[in-house]
């Protein structure tokens, strides 16, 4: 009788042993498991978010599976088809092309599971097409509407800013990758803003620079070799005009008797902030990186655990199925505050 009751009950340990170990789909050492699929790990704004995306989970207490997609949709997709294939509950997607949302959404319908898109919103068509889906990001447009209320704050309080006095606003714009929603949105938007407040405006260059500092400084420097009336520089995002203010300085500008203008980026990185105290970035609309990468992973457990998603159990107000994190414009005047 003790020799069964023993192997009894070291056949229950095993048995226990090893439910623990495969105790369902997409769960680590008893961990729900979500797949976080990101465009460019090179790139300092999404680092920012995919730092915090790991920061929430670990404190939330789920795992996250967070792969690179190396700027190339087909990675991004391949990536995402891991996901289905280890099973995870629930998975997160930073689309390099928003037309590559389709196709995703097709086969997470087809296998039931929930997908969170970030920083690249798919069209509302595709968002549409399934009932489990949902996007966290900011609302781009209002960040072009903040870029542009800050070059008309600049042009009015500077009498000297038209610098060859002929009343119009000659400025160039860098635009981030070519069809991404933020880019267009922003481009039109800052545009609008400026014409709105009854500015009459001349576009010297407009061109892309991938997000990428190193682009937007070699852009610059290429735009300045053929146009000498700049009067301002509208980027996409920080790290090009950041590499705008570079190629600027090489000119001689922003310094000690030297010509300054207004450059204006988006995301108030800890780079652009140093520079807006500096006076070579005037503004930059604040991009909240951390908390869009918070509501990412609080929105994948909700939704991985079969919760339906409220403002309440979120913690971040709910749209429908979007999650918008609202921007504040970062200037000189309130820097200290970020």
């Amino acid at each position: 009788m003790k020799k069964f009751t023993a192997l009894f009950l070291m056949l229950f340990g095993t048995c226990l042993l090893f439910l623990s170990c495969n105790s369902g789909k997409g769960k680590q050492a008893g961990k729900i498991t979500v797949g976080v699929a990101v465009k460019q790990f090179d790139n300092a704004y999404l680092t920012l978010m995919r730092n915090a995306i790991q920061e929430k989970a670990d404190e939330i207490g789920i795992a996250v599976d967070i792969t690179d997609g190396k700027t190339d949709q087909v990675t991004v997709t391949n990536n995402v088809d891991m996901y289905f294939t280890k099973g995870y509950p629930a998975i997160a997607v930073n689309l390099q092309d928003s037309a590559g949302a389709e196709g995703i959404i097709e086969k997470a319908k087809s296998k039931k599971v929930p997908v969170v898109f970030f920083n690249v919103e798919p069209d509302a068509t595709a968002m549409n097409a399934y009932n489990m889906v949902y996007y966290v990001g900011a609302k781009a447009e209002a960040s072009g509407t903040m870029q542009g209320e800050a070059i008309v704050e600049y042009w009015k309080a500077n009498p000297g800013a038209d610098l060859n006095g002929d009343g119009v606003l000659q400025y160039v714009m860098l635009m981030g990758e070519p069809g991404h929603q933020d880019a267009k949105l922003r481009t039109e938007y800052s545009v609008k803003a400026i014409v709105g407040a009854g500015i009459k405006v001349q576009e010297v260059a407009l061109a892309t620079a991938n997000w990428q500092r190193s682009q937007g400084q070699d852009v610059m420097a290429a735009i300045l070799a053929a146009n000498s009336n700049i009067e301002a520089v509208i980027a996409n995002n920080d790290e090009m005009a950041l590499g705008a203010i570079e190629a600027l300085k090489a000119k001689g500008y922003f310094t000690a008797g030297g010509k300054k203008i207004p450059v204006v980026g988006v995301d108030a990185t800890v780079e652009a902030k140093a520079a807006i105290k500096d006076g070579t970035l005037y503004s930059s609309p604040f991009n909240d990186a951390v908390n869009q990468g918070y509501a990412v992973v609080k929105l994948c457990e909700l939704l991985a655990k079969g919760e339906s998603p409220t403002t309440s159990n979120l913690g971040y107000e709910l749209s429908g199925k979007y999650v918008w994190i609202p921007y504040v414009n970062v200037t000189s005047k309130n820097v200290d505050s970020f």
